[in-house]
């Protein structure tokens, strides 16, 4: 049984007991959409500040909602729109302090002012999709939030493996 415990320390600590939760959510599962559903559902209710955490998967063609925790979202993100776009044609994790400044700026929620989202690429190059997380509050992600939310992204990518 998975047990959730509350994080503590400085940011860099939180994250790596953080990471810690999430690998042991994934372990031995490699259905996608149920370490997506899990991992959302963790980090949504574990890091403050957060209006929507989850997972846009890639069809081959566009990025399509999937397992997320916030309001309801945009289902289709074409690959040239969006922070998650950016994200998914760049294959760098877009830190966005203000998304209202960014260029073709999706507005899924009109409360969401800084974003965070991080490509999810397996280890043959091929795109699987983008993990996103957003927040109410400008500037709400830094370095430290992206270093931990990227170890979090790459072990739902290796549970897939």
């Amino acid at each position: 049984m998975f047990t959730s415990e509350s994080l503590s320390g400085p940011k860099p600590e939180q994250y790596a007991q953080l990471l810690e939760q999430a690998r042991a959510l994934v372990h031995g599962e490699r259905d996608r959409v149920a370490n997506a559903a899990n991992l959302s559902a963790l980090v949504y209710n574990s890091l403050p500040g957060l209006n929507w955490v989850g997972f846009y998967l890639y069809d081959g063609t566009e990025l399509v909602v999937g397992p997320f925790q916030g309001l309801p979202a945009c289902i289709r993100i074409p690959l040239d729109k969006g922070v998650c776009g950016a994200a998914a044609t760049t294959r760098q994790t877009q830190r966005i302090a203000d998304v209202h400044a960014f260029p073709g700026h999706i507005a899924c929620d009109s409360a969401s002012n800084s974003e965070l989202v991080v490509p999810l690429v397996g280890g043959d190059g091929q795109l699987i999709g983008v993990f996103d997380l957003d927040s109410p509050h400008f500037d709400r992600f830094d370095a430290d939030d992206q270093r931990g939310l990227e170890a979090i992204a790459q072990a739902f990518v290796e549970s897939l493996a």
